[in-house]
C-alpha cells in the first residue's frame, strides 16, 4: 500500500513543527504570567494572588462561568501595563513565545486608548508595542537557519482596536472625552474617539513608518453598532488599512453584514453566528433562511476572512462550552469560507495555536490536506506590512516550508487529492 494510501497520522508533534501564523491575538490578554506577576509588584497593581498557580485558579481558568468572568483578567493586564516599558516588554515576550510555537506570522491587536493619558499619547502607545515586536523580530531572523534560508523569517504588524463601548474609569483618555464633551450623547463620543484613533493609526503609519496594518472594533455588538464607527472605517479604507471587526459573536448575522457593508471589513472576528437565524434580531428581516444564504453567498465569493478562535467561543459562549462539535467551523468550510484559526488570547484563554489546530482536527477530522488549506489562508489573508510581491514570495515560503515538515513526518500533501 502507498504512504498516500494511508490515513496520515496527526501527531501532537508534527502539529507543533508546522509554520502557523495568528491573525487575531490581543496583547493584553496574552502576558507571560511571571510578566504580570512582576510588572503589578513593580506597578503596585493589586493582584488576588502573587503565583502563578494562583492566578490560573482565581482568574486565567481553564473555564468561565460567562463573559463578565472571562474579562475580568483583563482589567488586571491592561492596569500592569499603563508605560512604554511594560508595553514594549510583553509585545517583545509575546513574540518570542509565538515563535516558539512556530507561529511565524503574528497580527498584534490592542486598545492603544486604554493605556493613553496626556503625558503618553497613543502614537507613543503604539510606538512602544512596535519596539517590543520588531526587537523580537531583528532577534528571531538572526537565526543561522533563517539567514541560510532555511526557515522562513518571521514577520508580524500591528492591529488598532477602537470599542464600541467605553466609560470614563476604562481609562484617562477615555475619561477625557466625557469631560470635554459633557452634553454629547454617549455615541457621539465613541464616534469621535474611534475616529480619532484611525487619525493617529494612520499617522503612526505614514509618518512615523509603524508597522500598522489594520483597524479592528472590540466589544459588545448588542446595542453598539458597527456604523456608530463607519466614520474612522472609512479613514482607515482611505489610507489602505486592513480592515477586520468582531462580529457575530454575541450577535447575530446581520452584526456580520453592517461590518462588511459600513466598515467595509476584509476580515471578520469570530463571525460565530454566521448561520443562525436565532440570532437575527432586525424584525425587517423576514426571511431568516434567504438572507443567511446571501450573506454566506457573498461573504464566500468576497473570499472575506473569519478569523475563528475555538478555545476562546468555548470559554465565552455556553453553547460550546461542553461540545464543541457545535461549532459552525465545520460548517463554515462545508461553504467553502475562507477561516484561519487563530488564539484569540494565550493567557486569558490558556491556549496557543498548536493547541487551537489539535483541536481543529481531533474535533472536525482534518485530514493532513485540509489542515493544509486553513493554515496556509492564515498569511494568504494577513495584513502583511510589504509589497504584494513581497507578500507573495513570502506565502510561498511558507506553503514551501509547510510542506516539507508535512513530508518529514511522511505525510505528502503535494500534488492532486
Amino acid at each position: 500500500m502507498s504512504s498516500r494510501t494511508k490515513t496520515p497520522v496527526l501527531t501532537r508533534e508534527v502539529l507543533a513543527a508546522l509554520p502557523k501564523s495568528d491573525l487575531h491575538l490581543h496583547l493584553d490578554g496574552s502576558l507571560r504570567l511571571q510578566t504580570l506577576i512582576e510588572l503589578a509588584k513593580k506597578r503596585k497593581v493589586a493582584m488576588p494572588s502573587a503565583t502563578p498557580d494562583g492566578l490560573l485558579e482565581t482568574v486565567f481558568k481553564s473555564a468561565y462561568k460567562n463573559l463578565p468572568e472571562y474579562l475580568r483578567g483583563f482589567e488586571l493586564t491592561v492596569a500592569c501595563m499603563q508605560d512604554a516599558e511594560s508595553l514594549e516588554r510583553c509585545a517583545y515576550e509575546l513574540a518570542i513565545d509565538c515563535r516558539k510555537d512556530n507561529v511565524f506570522y503574528i497580527e498584534v491587536r490592542f486598545a492603544p486608548q486604554l493605556h493613553a493619558r496626556a503625558d503618553f499619547p497613543v502614537r507613543d502607545v503604539l510606538a512602544a508595542v512596535c519596539r517590543g515586536l520588531e526587537r523580537a523580530k531583528k532577534e528571531i531572523n538572526q537565526d543561522p537557519q533563517v539567514k541560510a534560508g532555511e526557515v522562513p523569517p518571521f514577520a508580524c504588524g500591528v492591529i488598532v482596536c477602537a470599542l464600541r463601548f467605553f466609560l470614563p474609569v476604562f481609562s484617562a483618555h477615555y475619561r477625557a472625552y466625557f469631560d470635554a464633551l459633557p452634553s454629547a450623547p454617549s455615541t457621539d463620543i465613541y464616534t469621535f474617539a474611534s475616529l480619532e484613533l484611525a487619525r493617529a493609526s494612520v499617522r503612526a503609519a505614514e509618518e512615523d513608518g509603524l508597522p500598522i496594518v489594520g483597524f479592528d472594533l472590540a466589544g459588545q455588538e448588542r446595542g453598539f453598532p458597527a456604523r456608530d464607527h463607519q466614520a474612522a472605517y472609512q479613514l482607515a479604507h482611505e489610507h489602505f488599512l486592513g480592515k477586520t471587526v468582531h462580529a457575530g459573536e454575541d450577535y447575530g448575522p446581520e452584526s456580520i453584514f453592517q461590518a462588511i457593508t459600513d466598515c467595509h471589513a476584509d476580515r471578520i472576528g469570530h463571525g460565530t453566528w454566521i448561520f443562525s437565524q436565532k440570532h437575527i434580531k432586525d424584525r425587517a428581516i423576514a426571511d431568516k433562511r434567504a438572507y443567511i444564504d446571501k450573506l454566506v453567498r457573498y461573504v464566500a465569493d468576497r473570499r472575506i476572512t473569519l478569523e475563528v478562535c475555538l478555545t476562546s467561543n468555548q470559554q465565552t459562549i455556553p453553547e460550546l462550552r461542553h461540545d464543541l462539535s457545535k461549532h459552525p467551523f465545520r460548517l463554515m468550510r462545508k461553504e467553502r469560507l475562507s477561516v484561519t484559526l487563530c488564539t484569540d488570547n494565550r493567557l486569558v484563554s490558556r491556549t496557543t495555536m498548536t493547541d487551537e489546530i489539535q483541536k481543529a482536527v481531533s474535533t472536525f477530522g482534518l485530514d493532513p490536506r485540509a489542515l493544509k488549506d486553513v493554515l496556509i489562508y492564515g498569511f494568504k489573508r494577513a495584513f502583511f506590512p510589504g509589497p504584494y510581491h513581497e507578500k507573495r514570495a513570502y506565502v510561498r515560503a511558507m506553503l514551501n516550508y509547510m510542506e516539507s515538515v508535512f513530508l518529514r513526518s511522511g505525510i505528502d500533501v503535494t500534488g492532486p487529492r
